[in-house]
């Protein structure tokens, strides 16, 4: 009866984000109850797996009561404080610090936003503000990478280049471009290095076409994640931050999904020693047990956007829940835990899932395999060898999602046939093993699309 209840009020009154709305009016919703390490319970009472912790977000799993009794006492001492008006908490300023303690580079100045997308906001602003103030106000284009997701803010669902987020929004805007995503399975060139070259080539023929005095910055996930989880070649990146220095341009760096332990290190730059001038994070910030984003700012774009102020006039950018003290609260509790081992297991289990995944390659209907961390994909083909892709009609991506719930495991199942897995980085070998076997039994049910 509560169940049914829930569901009729959800199709009358809940607008649903990325959703088919009449779809999902006809379906009806599926109520979670509780959740617990790596497993959620729905309020029917099945246990399942969660195999992509949440949407990419709880990175350190359910029920942790240290973050619950974080969250309760500051809720109790202070629950709310403003950033405006030289205000501050203590919570804000210590994660600020602690933040700028673990990032890379020069990264030490942080404002913090409630999620991934306002954050990619505030750095379009910010760079508007950095090259007006320095003197550059032809720099003004930006450019992003196809198959890329950045937000579905009015800006950021502009760099973002996912259809189903700009078809009839009017995006992508003037100022915004795109060059070809690297996508090493349905890439031409089969070497690292040449795929490399090409995304520098690329990226100069790009800002040659738009005149790289009016190109302010290039930004791109480390993972291009909503995109199907695409693993970029190794070296990739670090070739387009020297592309960017070259060119005079900013090197953005996307980590709202890669960060806090996604990958395997507390940020995807590590893996190649990579310095942007802007880095964005989210999700695992507070692995998700509270609204928080968080835009790292380099000491030199920092001091340059300070300088550019006339003395006592605002920097005009903020929000009312900027560094909310219970939100940080939580944020710093979530990072004790990283800290405390989390991160450590995210590399040795992330090569074990890596490993694991991989025996799917002998499926009949899996085409490709590629992970980085605790951060995975599954291409679903009905011809391994032409990598054909299956009509629309069958709705693999619905029918994998179906069988998936069966059978206890919650994926992303992509429009593009695409298998998406960001577990919780608790989780254990054990329980990959679970995650794969069910996958395998899950991938077991759409063998009659096989050509």
């Amino acid at each position: 009866m509560t169940s049914n209840s829930l569901v009729e009020k959800d199709r009358a009154h809940y607008f649903h984000p990325v959703m088919p709305i009449r779809a999902h009016e006809e379906r009806g919703v599926t109520v979670m109850k509780s959740g617990k390490g790596v497993y959620l319970t729905d309020i029917e009472g099945n246990e399942l797996l969660d195999g992509f912790a949440g949407l990419w977000c709880v990175n350190a799993g359910y029920g942790h009561d240290a973050v619950v009794d974080a969250a309760a006492e500051q809720m109790r001492r202070l629950p709310y404080a403003t950033g405006y008006f030289h205000f501050g908490s203590e919570p804000a300023i210590e994660l600020a610090a602690k933040l700028a303690e673990l990032s890379p580079g020069d990264l030490d100045h942080i404002f913090f936003t409630l999620g991934g997308s306002d954050a990619v906001d505030t750095v379009i602003r910010m760079v508007r503000y950095y090259f007006n103030g320095s003197g550059q106000p032809n720099k003004k284009q930006f450019i992003a990478l196809e198959k890329g997701y950045h937000g579905s803010t009015s800006n950021g669902a502009g760099l973002t280049a996912l259809p189903v987020f700009q078809d009839n929004f009017d995006v992508p805007m003037q100022w915004q471009h795109h060059i070809p995503s690297p996508y090493p399975y349905r890439n031409d060139l089969t070497t690292d290095e040449d795929i490399i070259a090409q995304g520098v080539a690329n990226l100069k023929a790009k800002v040659a076409e738009l005149g790289v005095d009016n190109v302010a910055a290039f930004i791109m996930e480390l993972v291009q994640g909503s995109g199907g989880v695409i693993v970029l070649p190794e070296g990739y990146a670090k070739a387009m931050q020297e592309t960017c220095r070259e060119l005079g341009i900013l090197f953005i760096v996307d980590e709202v999904i890669t960060a806090f332990g996604r990958t395997g290190p507390m940020f995807a730059c590590e893996h190649e020693s990579l310095t942007p001038d802007f880095l964005t994070t989210a999700k695992g910030l507070t692995s998700g047990y509270a609204p928080m984003g968080a835009v790292f700012v380099s000491d030199r774009i920092y001091q340059a956007i300070a300088d550019a102020a006339p003395n006592g006039v605002p920097f005009g950018h903020g929000f009312t829940y900027s560094g909310h003290p219970v939100s940080a609260a939580v944020a710093l509790e979530i990072i004790k835990l990283y800290e405390g081992g989390m991160i450590e297991n995210a590399k040795s289990v992330g090569t074990y899932f890596e490993q694991q995944l991989k025996t799917l390659l002998d499926h009949p209907v899996v085409g490709d395999v590629r992970a980085k961390g605790l951060l995975g994909a599954v291409e679903i083909v009905t011809d391994k060898k032409t990598k054909a892709k299956p009509a629309k009609d069958l709705n693999v991506a619905g029918r994998l999602a179906k069988a998936g719930y069966e059978n206890r495991i919650i994926f992303r199942a992509f429009a593009d046939d695409v298998v998406g897995l960001a577990p919780p980085v608790c989780i254990t070998k054990a329980e990959v093993d679970i995650l794969i076997s069910r996958l395998r039994t899950t991938l077991d049910t759409i063998l009659d699309i096989e050509g």
